[in-house]
This record gives structure tokens, C-alpha cells and sequence, in this order.
């Protein structure tokens, strides 16, 4: 098990990530939390061991993810639907930051994580390919599709 100093560390370092990652697939402040509190429940009593910093924020996003899907399958929230905290959050936004966040919320799930990984997390398509155990060249075309459906949704030819 980890140290209290160790756990705080990671929260200090990649909390901010784990709610967008989170925000980012379930559109929910309440099971953004539960996420965000599994994920670091698992962190510190897994104890595992990373041979730098990047493996272990890949590690924390690979986890994240998996509890996102896991929570998305899960019987009960198939069976509920809350969009209240969502448009909540959208009214906040200004307007063009409103309309590309909707665009990227509208995108199917596969495309969501490698465009947030991308660049919003600003990495590489090998190092996605990486943390999400897809091929590279699987990496570069769902960026590229997600490309066009953001394209296509947004209008214009300057999406980069």
C-alpha cells in the first residue's frame, strides 16, 4: 500500500486529468467523483510499481478509462439518463468553447479518448497507441475520422 504522501502527490499531479477524462465520458459531476475516488482508491492499494512519470499518468488514464466503461455497461446507468449537469456546465462555457466541447461530447466513445489524449493531453499517436493497447496506425485513423466528424459538425477546414 502507498504512502499518504505518495497518494497526495499523484492527486496533486493528475487530478485535473482524471475529471476531464471522466467528465469527458460520463457527462456527470456525481459519478465523476466516484470515478475520480475508485481510481485513486486503486492506486494506492494496488501499489504499483511505474518505471517513470509518464507511466505512471498512463497507467492512472488506463485505469480511468476502464472505470468510465465500466460504469457506462454497468446495469444501472444504462438505465438512467441525467443531462442536467451537462448543460449546467455548457452555459458556463463561452460560445465557441461551448460548441467545440458538444462536438467532442457528440463524438462516439472510441473517438473521444484519442482526441482528448491528443490534444488536450498533448500526446503522441504512438504513445495513445500505448495506453490504450491499439495499433498506431488504428490511432491515426480514428484521429482522423474524429477529424472529419468534428469538420463536418463544426463546419471549416482548420480543425488541427
Amino acid at each position: 500500500m502507498l504512502s499518504e504522501q505518495q497518494v497526495n502527490r499523484a492527486i496533486e499531479l493528475y487530478a485535473d486529468m482524471i475529471k476531464k477524462i471522466c467528465m469527458l465520458h460520463l457527462k456527470n459531476h456525481a459519478d465523476t467523483e466516484d470515478i475520480f475516488q475508485t481510481v485513486f482508491l486503486k492506486y494506492m492499494t494496488a501499489s504499483p510499481v511505474f518505471e517513470n512519470q509518464e507511466h505512471e499518468k498512463a497507467w492512472l488514464i488506463r485505469v480511468t478509462i476502464n472505470a468510465c466503461h465500466d460504469l457506462i455497461r454497468s446495469f444501472f446507468r444504462s438505465k438512467t439518463v441525467s443531462l442536467d449537469a451537462v448543460s449546467e456546465q455548457l452555459s458556463e462555457l463561452s460560445i465557441p468553447d461551448r460548441d467545440v466541447l458538444e462536438a467532442v461530447l457528440s463524438l462516439p466513445v472510441q473517438y473521444k479518448d484519442v482526441v482528448y489524449l491528443y490534444y488536450y493531453e498533448g500526446y503522441s499517436a504512438v504513445e495513445i497507441a500505448g495506453i490504450l493497447h491499439k495499433k498506431v496506425n488504428t490511432i491515426y485513423t480514428l484521429l482522423s475520422r474524429a477529424k472529419a466528424l468534428l469538420r463536418k459538425t463544426l463546419g471549416g477546414d482548420d480543425f488541427e
